[in-house]
Parts: C-alpha cells; sequence; structure tokens
C-alpha cells in the first residue's frame, strides 16, 4: 500500500493487508498528524495494537470493528496518552490482558533517571503516569494469537517504556519509526541515545514494511531509519555550531537552530534541544555548568 493509498477515515475500519485492520482515533494534531493508528491484528483471536486516547466514539468504533468475544489481546506500544489509556476500558469491555513493557517510567536509561530524581518532569507530552498493563512483556518475548504471532523488540528512545513488535517480516514501530515526522526524545521519558541504538537494532530486521503509530506504512523501513539518523546527526552538528565559542542556555541554543521555527512548536523544540546536550554531555563533547540540567549553561570541550 502506497501512501497516496492510505486514506482511513476516523472510526471506519480499514483494511491493510490481510489479517491487518486499522480504526483511525479522532485525535488528529501536530503531534499526532492523522491521529492514533489503532490496529486489528487477525480475524480469530483479535489483537487490538495501541487502543489509543480515551474517547467514547473509538472506544465504539473498536467493538464495532471486533466482537468484544473475538479480542483475545490488548497491546501498547508505550504509555503516551494519544496510545494507551482507551486500554483499560477496553479491556473492561472484552475481558482481554493488557500487554506492555511497564509503567511509564520503566526503561529510563540511568541518566534520565538521575534527571529525573533531581526534579526534571516531562515537557507536555502527555505521559499516561497511570498506564498499568496486565501482563509484562520484555525484549524478545513472544505473544500469540489463533492466526497470528509478534516478537517483541525494547526500542527505547521516545520514550523509556516503548516497544516494537515483530509480525512477519514486517514491524508494529509505534513512534519510533513514522513516514510523516521524526520520533519526539524528549528527556527524562526520552533519551536520544536509546533512540539510535534501537535505530540500529531495528535497521537489522530488514523488515520489509513499518507499521506506525501515526500515518502511513513505511514501506521503505531501512532507508527512513537512515534518514533518522542522519537527521539526528545533522541537528546534532547544529547544536554544535550554534554553541560557537560561548556559553549558552537551552533557550538560546533553540531560538539559534530552529529560528524559523512556529511558536508554539517551540517547547517541543526545547525538549529536542536538551535531548541532543544530554547525548553530548554524555559523550563528553560539552561541559553543564553548574551541573547537567535543561536550566544549566552549555560549553564546547576544546
Amino acid at each position: 500500500m502506497s501512501p497516496s493509498e492510505f486514506s482511513p477515515k476516523v472510526g471506519v475500519l480499514f483494511a491493510l493487508a490481510d489479517g491487518l485492520r486499522l480504526v483511525l482515533a479522532p485525535n488528529p494534531s501536530p503531534m499526532t498528524y492523522l491521529g492514533t493508528n489503532t490496529y486489528l491484528l487477525g480475524t480469530g483471536q483479535i489483537a487490538v495494537i495501541d487502543p489509543g486516547p480515551d474517547d467514547d466514539a473509538h472506544l465504539q468504533a473498536i467493538l464495532n470493528a471486533a466482537a468484544p468475544a473475538n479480542v483475545s489481546h490488548i497491546i501498547v506500544t508505550h504509555a503516551h496518552l494519544d496510545h494507551s489509556p482507551l486500554a483499560r476500558r477496553l479491556s473492561h469491555e472484552t475481558g482481554a490482558p493488557i500487554y506492555g513493557f511497564g509503567p511509564a517510567d520503566k526503561g529510563r536509561s540511568a541518566i534520565m533517571q538521575t534527571l529525573a530524581k533531581q526534579g526534571l518532569a516531562g515537557g507536555g507530552e502527555g505521559i499516561d503516569a497511570a498506564f498499568a498493563p496486565d501482563i509484562i512483556v520484555a525484549d524478545g518475548d513472544e505473544i500469540t494469537g489463533a492466526d497470528w504471532s509478534l516478537r517483541a523488540m525494547h526500542t527505547p528512545g521516545h520514550i523509556g517504556n516503548h516497544l516494537s513488535f515483530i509480525w512477519k517480516d514486517t514491524v508494529f514501530s509505534g513512534d519510533h519509526v513514522m513516514g510523516w515526522a521524526s520520533s519526539l526524545v524528549s528527556p527524562p521519558d526520552g533519551d536520544l541515545t536509546d533512540f539510535l541504538a534501537s535505530c540500529a537494532r531495528l535497521k537489522q530486521i530488514n523488515a520489509r514494511c513499518m507499521w506506525p503509530g501515526h500515518g502511513a506504512p513505511v514501506l521503505t523501513p531501512n532507508a527512513r531509519i537512515d534518514w533518522l539518523v542522519a537527521h539526528r546527526a545533522e541537528r546534532t552538528a547544529q547544536i554544535l555550531d550554534a554553541l560557537g565559542t560561548a556559553s549558552r542556555t537551552v533557550d538560546d541554543i533553540t531560538q539559534r537552530v530552529y529560528h524559523d521555527l512556529d511558536p508554539a512548536l517551540l517547547p517541543a523544540a526545547k525538549r529536542n534541544v536538551f535531548a541532543h546536550l544530554v547525548s553530548l554531555s554524555q559523550a563528553g563533547k560539552i561541559v553543564a555548568m553548574p551541573m547537567l540540567s535543561i536550566a544549566g549553561k552549555f560549553t564546547k570541550k576544546n
């Protein structure tokens, strides 16, 4: 299916491949594109992947698309408010257990745990702090239904508890790999070093196609992953260039790097810049004073 053929309507079942359908959630935005892709995998025992936001109409659309008795698994890629909150209500309606890596703060890297303990909070990305899966899924775990099988891959970066799921020669990539935008990486939930490592792991799969959390199928996954990595390298270079020989704040660097950005998107851009600064600090390329903090000042090492 080409991107031009991807034309789902909110709440209406949309066929993607044999055994795979989609119901688009009614939550379009600059951060979610057309809305969240809620996938229905299988024909007998159905897995609902990423139930989406807590929305009455979307819940009913899922139940209309799959009889409650047929839903056997509820699988969540990660605990953001556009992906996971409806899981609990869907579980109540169907009796199906919820599968996920763990609560929203599980899977954080050591440096992100430190930043969180120091008081760094999320930047408004919409963390589902109440998310609590019934069944914990670890890297490499297999989840099976009557006519489908998934293998979980822990892919932190966008958020620490992010999972991708391998299905045949394709991958449900959540918000890690999307065709319409790069993934947001916002500390302390997102970690750029982890993001790039997860990209490398996903590339090794050599998938034919990826089914993202938002937007059309990614038909050339490895090329897209290469673009994502190159985009991050280019952004890192821009940040180092913006630092120059001075000591600068995150706000100052953000204004210099994103000088033509819509002001409404600057808070997310600031978080993105800080994610790069954390990675550069961990790599020993910059110094943060008085400490590594979003309120600190950053200088390039000589």
